[in-house]
């Protein structure tokens, strides 16, 4: 059975809008996973990065 059982009967605009926003939400989903796992690493080194400034102007 087909994912979209008329496919067969769209046209090819439709389906070329199908493909790109199905790739679109798999590029926004992997952004997604990405931004979640280096978030706390970001996050750590702007705190360093605030300290060693703050700890380097005294």
């Amino acid at each position: 059975m087909a994912l979209l059982p008329r496919w067969q009967y769209m046209t090819d605009e439709s389906k070329a809008l199908v493909k790109r926003t199905a790739v679109s939400v798999l590029v926004l989903f992997l952004a997604a996973l990405l931004l979640r796992a280096l978030l706390p690493w970001v996050l750590l080194a702007l705190i360093v990065w605030l300290a060693w400034s703050w700890i380097s102007r005294r």
